[in-house]
């Protein structure tokens, strides 16, 4: 009777257990390096870009840790298109570039690309098809001396919505690139005719952003979690 107690009380410890286990990391600030990013407040930055006076959270980070060519402008789309975003629907892009200053001594910089969902796998069009019927992007922004990669990430309305977020879509945007980026992705290096695998391991840090809706555009609350990106070409 004491042994069914007991295994009725353990079982659902070892559920949970599980379920943590099985997604990305959850990590304190002590749980990344400075080859990893530096934290932009350290010097003068902060976590959110610059957008209609207020800001986007900078929610998702690639490690600087990550394989070098995986930093550079033309290996990140590369690593984009493998796990399925791409730039801007023809190139084209409308509306005024956001700034963030990620405490490197450059101050305020604009985003370098815009990258976004490709809607049924359709390689060209994909991306006009999200800019029509809404989906995931992000802006990107490097951090010299570290090559880390710091995304304003989010989910977006249509265009007859005027782009704007969705309830909740900052974190959303977050969680669907991290489900589209953890684990093994295929893709080919049309400059150096080469298939590449890229291998993604996802940590979840706290202590960087402040939950809540404090300085953010939209006024859509946050959970003030980061997701950390370490990609490694195999």
């Amino acid at each position: 009777m004491h042994s069914l107690k007991l295994l009725t009380t353990i079982l659902p410890l070892i559920a949970a257990t599980a379920s943590v286990t099985a997604g990305p990391i959850l990590a304190q600030r002590a749980d990344f390096e400075d080859a990893d990013f530096i934290d932009p407040r350290k010097a003068g930055g902060r976590m959110l870009d610059a957008s209609a006076g207020l800001g986007e959270p900078l929610n998702v980070i690639i490690s600087g840790k990550s394989t070098p060519e995986i930093l550079t402008p033309e290996g990140s789309k590369q690593y984009f298109q493998a796990i399925g975003f791409v730039e801007e629907c023809l190139g084209l892009h409308l509306g005024s570039p956001q700034t963030a200053n990620l405490g490197d001594g450059r101050g305020e910089l604009n985003e370098t690309s815009v990258i976004r969902e490709r809607i049924g796998g359709i390689p060209i069009l994909g991306t006009c098809l999200e800019s029509l019927t809404g989906g995931n992007h992000f802006r990107v922004f490097p951090q010299a001396g570290t090559n880390a990669l710091f995304l304003a990430t989010s989910k977006e309305e249509d265009l007859d919505e005027h782009h704007n977020i969705v309830p909740n879509g900052y974190d959303l945007g977050r969680d669907l690139l991290v489900k589209a980026a953890q684990g093994t992705h295929h893709g080919f290096d049309g400059k150096n005719f080469k298939f590449n695998t890229y291998e993604t391991e996802v940590k979840m840090l706290s202590g960087l952003l402040e939950p809540g809706t404090n300085g953010i555009n939209h006024d859509i609350a946050i959970d003030g979690q980061v997701a950390m990106l370490t990609v490694r070409i195999k």
